[in-house]
């Protein structure tokens, strides 16, 4: 008979406290190391319930003495009630976005979440679709974007729309990490939310958890069960088994996040769908993350404007305002707005024509792209971060690896080369997409492989520099002198010659040295390094040179002459002088 196991995050729902609560109060009695996920067996259910409660109770048992106390000490508790109303709004449902490898069942969850769990079925179900509905689970609500795969989440964020607040990645329990899977992390990591892995198809046959569990591993995300910070619920869409458990963890990372909105604040809204309606028009659906959505709103939407004249819900029931973390479809625009688009609040109908007028104009003025600079321009922008972002995109695997070898051989402690996503195959609209959406620099580099047309067109459109390459020497070459660009002017060092020191004379302006120029020549105003025995006592720049009572430009070997060093009067008899100059290399 296997043991019931409890995640620390149920507990703490039973125990009528957060997460956050509970393992802070566990790490007090000295049980570090837990986290909300992880489970737990009776026996330890058992020992942190009564730990707990023993440890919650002298505070109740104290109350009525501390009633008899002055009423300064009365002021006290109510410390942490005002630290909650200095907090910004309250806790919104989260936005979740699912991605994954294609057949792994991302359409399959989403199908067996809609069916299972979505409120107000009462209202005939969801006939609109919308592309975002609510599922609910113990009174707690949570908003899904119905548009899986990483285009479309990529593309709102290129846009400077962050639509989503957690990542579901599916994989399949019986294929695992696949090239789109690995992928589809690249682009959640950029996005910088928390991710949660749901190992779908468990009641495959050849389903191996273990496996997936390894592959995810290999990808940098560790999973909870070994010790790592990725949570992982195994779940079986097609059957619908752990879909309770998904979304409890769900809402256990949004806790974790805290997520957190404010229905009296200021709008932000962004649109995930348009279409054109034949019988409504304009028709766009919204998710809002802060502040309501009112009909008879003024609003405007990139290059678009209108004032709402109807919100509708997933149910497809008429909704006269839509708070944080609801979706609703929006009628009134005067045109159909681009996907991505936030939606803004303004006063009247002028205004928000004004702000939609300014914005077609700025779009339609001819401004030069920056997918039409140099990359010597694009480098000198990245040096200022001194970090080099890349998207690598290779023929093969094994070319791949080489090519990916290579520039790390290439980078240092000064630059940083940040591989945003690397991938077998030809230059894609997502790559583009997701370059489009990396904060700063983002280069796109593909090793025997071309950019399709439709990633060509994107790219002019975004603004992003795709690079191809046949000879992983070029590849290299052009990598590496751009990095040297970053780090600046290199200076390669050129010896003129030597000279001993055998007087030392003191003059108004300080220490004048009188030399033998022992090989090669000295030069004013070039560089010396005072070298006393082995050791190198000073470097700095000659500030004069005589030869008895005149200046002179230089001095070659077997003469005589006078030298002062610049901000050096240290020097001694028997100190010997090397003379060089810098000259810059070209990278």
């Amino acid at each position: 008979m296997p043991v019931t196991r409890k995640r620390i995050y149920t507990i703490a729902q039973e125990l009528g406290i957060t997460s956050k609560e509970l393992i802070q109060k566990l790490e007090e009695m000295g049980m570090p190391g837990l986290k909300a996920a992880n489970t737990v067996d009776e026996d330890e259910y058992a020992l942190i319930v009564n730990l707990y409660r023993e440890e919650s109770a002298p505070p109740k048992e104290e109350k009525p003495q501390q009633k008899a106390e002055p009423k300064a000490k009365e002021a006290e508790p109510a410390a942490p009630t005002m630290e909650k109303e200095e907090r910004k709004g309250v806790p919104r449902p989260p936005i979740v976005s699912v991605l994954g490898h294609i057949d792994h069942g991302k359409t399959t969850l989403l199908d067996a979440i809609r069916h299972s769990r979505v409120a107000a079925k009462e209202a005939g179900g969801i006939t609109q679709g919308i592309g975002a509905y609510q599922a609910e689970i113990h009174g707690q609500k949570i908003t899904f974007i119905d548009t899986p795969g990483h285009k479309a989440f990529t593309g709102m964020r290129a846009r400077g729309a962050q639509a989503t607040d957690i990542a579901i990645l599916v994989v399949a329990a019986d294929d695992g990490v696949m090239a789109q899977t690995v992928e589809a992390i690249d682009h959640i990591r950029a996005a910088g939310i928390p991710m949660i892995v749901a190992i779908n198809k468990i009641d495959k046959p050849n389903a191996d958890i273990n496996k997936v569990m390894n592959d995810l591993a290999k990808q940098g995300l560790t999973p909870e069960d070994w010790g790592g910070d990725t949570i992982t619920v195994p779940i079986s869409a097609l059957k619908g088994e752990g879909i309770d458990d998904l979304l409890e963890m769900i809402l256990l990372v949004a806790e974790m996040e805290d997520i957190r909105a404010d229905p009296n604040g200021e709008l932000e809204a962004i649109i995930i769908e348009s279409h054109l309606s034949k019988g409504r028009g304009p028709v766009a659906t919204a998710v809002i993350r802060d502040g309501t959505l009112r009909e008879r709103d003024c609003i405007v939407a990139g290059t678009t404007y209108g004032r709402v004249k109807a919100l509708i819900d997933e149910a497809g029931t008429r909704v006269r305002e839509a708070g944080p973390g609801k979706a609703v479809e929006i009628l009134g625009l005067e045109e159909v707005p681009q996907v991505g688009t936030k939606i803004e609040v303004k006063k009247n109908l002028n205004e928000a024509k004004r702000v939609a007028e300014k914005q077609r104009a700025r779009e339609a003025t001819p401004r030069r792209s920056r997918a039409a600079m140099t990359v010597e321009e694009l480098f000198r922008e990245a040096a200022e971060e001194e970090k080099l972002q890349l998207i690598v995109k290779a023929a093969s695997t094994g070319a791949l690896e080489a090519v990916r070898r290579e520039i790390e051989g290439i980078s240092g402690d000064e630059v940083k080369v940040d591989f945003i996503h690397t991938g077998v195959g030809a230059v894609s609209e997502s790559d583009v997409l997701l370059a489009a959406s990396i904060t700063g620099n983002c280069l796109i580099v593909g090793f025997g492989v071309k950019p399709d047309a439709k990633a060509v067109r994107l790219a002019e459109r975004e603004g992003v520099i795709i690079l191809t390459y046949d000879v992983i020497y070029d590849l290299i070459d052009e990598i590496e002198r751009a990095i040297k660009r970053m780090l600046g002017p290199q200076y390669e060092e050129i010896k003129l010659g030597e000279a001993e020191v055998r007087n030392v004379f003191k003059v108004p302006a300080g220490i004048v040295a009188g030399c033998y120029v022992t090989d090669g020549k000295v030069v004013r105003g070039g560089k010396v390094r005072v070298m006393r025995g082995k050791n190198e006592v000073y470097t700095g720049e000659i500030a004069s040179l005589r030869r008895f009572e005149d200046d002179v430009r230089e001095v070659q070997a077997g003469r005589e002459c006078g030298i002062r060093i610049k901000d050096f009067d240290d020097v001694q008899e028997g100190d010997r002088l090397v003379f060089f100059t810098l000259q810059e290399v070209n990278p």
